[in-house]
């Protein structure tokens, strides 16, 4: 059996026969001609060698379909996902109540079944809270882990290859949660979700968490004015001047280390604005702050390592600390382009959110818009329109287990799967030279930039 790495976590165990029954589903709906080679099946039992060169074959195979956008965003291979998944966690097919968490800490609880997918799970709340159909494609559903001060850690966007219940139970911690956030940048698209009284009151309770948690820079006299809107309940006008305060609509995230302006120098990362912001704490204490823009950003890529385990064999993978690092290639002055490294355990959902800025950019430059991003089908079931296919992050990533030698592994475009097999393997992994994520949204910078 291989095991199936996803975001850093352990998402299934699949057999060879399972892999080839899902070739063989790709092959009959799109052709031959479209989906990858297949390793063939050998007759006799495979030497040690040879299992590594399969794994690694299989490996390849899976990042090609996760790659091509009609097999990647295929039904067939997320359904694939999603009950392997189902099977690897033993979690059968049951009616299940389900906590999902709004930013002001209220819960909505949803009956579900445990095979339900994320959109299914994403509609079920946005039904229960009244939110309407053409506002869903606005919000997206999170892993967050809860911090100690009650705030929230972001672990990752939920996606369409996974059920969220299975995903949350299977962490077996209760700091694990699942939250209700927007899931846009552009602040333009808050007029389109304030139209209605249930979207104006999930953006005016993350706004006001975003405040309480200190996300949204205010001074004194601003947070004077904020008050004097929350006792009117102006929610409108709360919103409004909230969005004039700097790091409005930004994520911040956990403390971690950067090697800019110099190794080793501790920074607090916010994404936003189409930016990542810099609070850098230089070795001397001085905090300096600085922006990196997404469109200066050439590419990047995430990248994991684990140690070797000294433990036993059959020591849990989870205990093996897995560094995670996300490193952007940024236009600082006309001809000079330099690598930023920041070191971070949220390192996946820090590219994720680069990813998701250069989707909408893309959208907006092509005239598109979010919008109706959800359209229902005959079946009952939800479907991506046409529009959101082109801001869809291919969000798969390489995570080696803690059996394997020391080693770092970049992702393509978020979309490397990673098999391991369950059995010790000793051979080293190479790092592709073109494993990293490009820019569709880059752009040079001209002399009256400089």
């Amino acid at each position: 059996a291989y095991n199936i790495h996803v975001n850093g976590v352990l998402h299934c165990r699949v057999r060879y026969s399972q892999l080839l029954g899902l070739h063989e589903q790709l092959r009959k709906e799109y052709g031959a001609n479209v989906v990858p080679a297949f390793p063939p099946k050998k007759i006799f039992t495979l030497t040690p060698a040879e299992v590594e060169q399969r794994r690694e074959q299989l490996e390849k195979y899976m990042q090609a379909v996760r790659q091509d956008p009609m097999l990647g965003g295929s039904e067939t291979f997320n359904s694939f996902l999603r009950k392997a998944q189902q099977e690897t966690q033993q979690i059968p097919t049951e009616e299940v109540v389900l906590e999902v968490l709004l930013s002001n800490g209220q819960k909505v609880k949803v009956t579900i079944l445990t095979s339900d997918q994320t959109e299914d799970v994403l509609e079920a709340v946005a039904s229960k809270l009244d939110l309407p159909d053409d506002l869903v494609g606005y919000f997206s559903l999170f892993l967050v882990r809860e911090t100690k001060d009650g705030a929230f850690s972001f672990v990752r966007k939920l996606q369409e290859f996974e059920l969220p219940y299975v995903s949350v139970t299977s962490l077996h911690n209760p700091e694990f949660r699942i939250i209700l956030r927007k899931s846009y940048w552009d602040s333009a698209y808050d007029d389109d979700v304030m139209e209605h009284r249930v979207g104006l009151n999930l953006l005016y309770a993350q706004t006001v968490s975003d405040i309480e948690h200190g996300w949204i820079a205010v001074n004194k006299e601003q947070h004077r004015q904020l008050k004097s809107l929350q006792e009117k309940v102006s929610k409108k006008e709360f919103i409004r001047l909230a969005q004039t305060l700097k790091y409005y609509g930004y994520l911040k995230f956990d403390p971690c280390v950067t090697d800019f302006p110099e190794k080793g120098c501790h920074v607090v990362v916010s994404a936003g604005n189409n930016e990542l912001n810099f609070q850098v704490r230089l070795p001397n204490e001085q905090i300096k702050e600085g922006s990196f823009k997404v469109t200066r950003m050439r590419c990047w890529r995430v990248t994991s390592s684990v140690p070797m385990s000294n433990g036993p064999s059959g020591s849990s993978p989870g205990k093996s600390e897995v560094k995670l690092e996300l490193a952007f290639e940024y236009l600082m002055s006309k001809d000079r382009l330099q690598w930023v490294t920041i070191t971070s355990p949220q390192a996946i959902m820090l590219s994720i959110c680069l990813q998701s800025m250069v989707d909408e950019l893309m959208v907006k430059k092509s005239g598109g818009s979010i919008r109706k991003m959800f359209r229902r089908k005959v079946n009952g079931a939800l479907r991506r329109s046409d529009s959101q296919q082109a801001v869809k992050s291919p969000p798969l990533l390489d995570s080696p287990d803690a059996s394997r030698e020391p080693m770092a592994k970049l992702s393509s475009k978020l979309t490397s799967v990673s098999l391991r097999g369950i059995s010790h393997s000793s051979s080293a992994n190479d790092v592709g030279a073109n494993d990293f994520h490009g820019n569709y949204a880059f752009e040079g910078i001209g002399d009256e930039d400089l």
